[in-house]
């Protein structure tokens, strides 16, 4: 029996998909102990958007470290975090016309979110979070009231109040807009719905399958939120950080958002690290109302600075993560193109895509048939159907088309697999 069966916890998930020990890890690929190379398409379920070990963050983390530089600060000015916040501001904030402050929470998505949620009902002063169906903002218990997955949910023990489910963009078909429902539903006094402190949205739905809203429906939720005098947050834990082809990823639909939760790939380099931004006039928290002992990581400070600076100066990087994407969605239509039986449809944004395949069996058997030809895939969704592609967005094209030909041939042994399996039971 290894140390990891003696002594960790069953609650361990990735690990059972992907059964082997990693030793190192560059760029796109992860290498096991046994020195088998692996094309990743997971990349920290979206916590590596620029690869693993980039030379440059990894040389500035070392020079860092190596000079003495502060490593726990709590929340008091260093030259790290000075660093960090020039960068933000100079190249993400300034040419977006973003006039945020940055709230330094504990170090995970789900703490920018509980900060978030919390922020606004003390604007407010009331207690209602108007989310979505399948979305996904953290599991504890603040972040998971907002969360739709019941197999999250009913790990929490208790009941979790204070937030109504709203349909998100599609999920009653394309033809109706839900922002019309939400809107009359606020409007109505006996709608028995609470009038919210914050709608939180995700703009693409990663935990709950890469179902992307059109920028149509996230104009007009803003819309109804200014109408309603009800703050609107975007969770851009997963989509943010450029996963869409935009830094972030409201940016297309032109809406302005009163708070962003950033995590996930903000530090470059897979530290924990995260942020709430707040718009200025928002930003009525009293000192250390809310705080944490680890807000502020001063070794994500260092990477995510480089990070910034290296992919943020201009365009230029944002318009290589288009033509990926675009590489992406061509690889998956031809995925869809050679099994429209167990393809439902493809979804998804920028180089943040899914394939809906018929059930979930199937998506698990893709993914167990790309880890043994030597890619590494999740699956999403409510039932574990989508085949979802986080691959990372410095991924070079020939990995991206190695990637897609071992997808396409797990995709074939999949369905074959299956088709034996229904022929020797009739």
């Amino acid at each position: 029996m290894s140390i990891f069966e003696r002594r960790e916890s069953q609650v361990q998930s990735y690990a059972r998909s992907f059964p082997v020990v990693f030793d190192k890890a560059q760029g796109a690929t992860l290498t096991d102990e046994d020195g088998k190379e692996y094309i990743d398409f997971l990349a920290g379920a979206g916590s590596l958007n620029y690869g693993h070990n980039d030379p440059d963050m990894r040389d500035a983390l070392v020079a860092y470290l190596g000079s003495g530089g502060i490593t726990h600060g709590l929340d008091m000015h260093t030259r790290a975090k000075a660093a960090f916040l020039n960068a933000f501001e100079t190249h993400i904030l300034e040419p977006r016309n973003m006039d945020y402050v940055l709230q330094f929470t504990g170090p995970t998505g789900a703490n920018a979110v509980e900060a978030a949620l919390k922020l606004a009902r003390k604007k407010t002063g009331r207690s209602n979070i108007i989310s979505f169906t399948n979305g996904f903002h953290g599991v504890t218990l603040g972040a998971l009231a907002t969360t739709g997955n019941e197999h999250h949910r009913g790990a929490a023990g208790v009941d979790m109040p204070g937030s109504s489910i709203m349909p998100y963009d599609g999920y009653l078909g394309q033809d109706m807009d839900s922002t019309e429902y939400l809107d009359r539903v606020l409007g109505d006094p006996s709608s028995g719905v609470d009038l919210p402190a914050a709608v939180i949205v995700e703009c693409v739905q990663g935990e709950g399958g890469l179902t992307a809203a059109r920028m149509e429906w996230l104009q007009n939720l803003e819309k109804t939120c200014r109408k309603h005098d009800v703050l609107l947050i975007v969770d851009d834990i997963q989509a943010g950080c450029g996963r869409t082809g935009t830094f972030f990823s409201f940016e297309p639909a032109g809406i302005k958002p009163d708070m962003v939760t950033l995590s996930k790939s903000l530090s470059g380099f897979g530290l924990p690290f995260a942020v709430t931004l707040i718009n200025r006039a928002l930003d009525i928290w009293e000192p250390g109302e809310h705080n944490g002992t680890f807000r502020g990581n001063n070794h994500a400070f260092v990477t995510a600075t480089v990070a910034i600076e290296k992919f943020w100066k201009d365009d230029r990087f944002a318009e290589g993560v288009k033509d990926k994407g675009d590489k992406l969605r061509k690889g998956f239509e031809a995925i869809q193109k050679n099994y429209p039986e167990q393809v439902v449809e493809l979804r998804g944004r920028g180089m943040m895509r899914g394939i809906v395949v018929d059930s979930g069996d199937l998506a698990g058997r893709i993914v167990e048939e790309s880890f043994k030809r030597g890619l590494v895939i999740e699956t999403s969704g409510a039932h574990g159907e989508v085949v979802k592609c986080l691959a990372s967005l410095t991924i070079t094209d020939e990995e991206l088309s190695r990637g897609l030909d071992i997808l396409k041939q797990a995709f074939a042994a999949a369905i074959n697999a299956g088709n034996s399996d229904l022929i020797a039971a009739e």
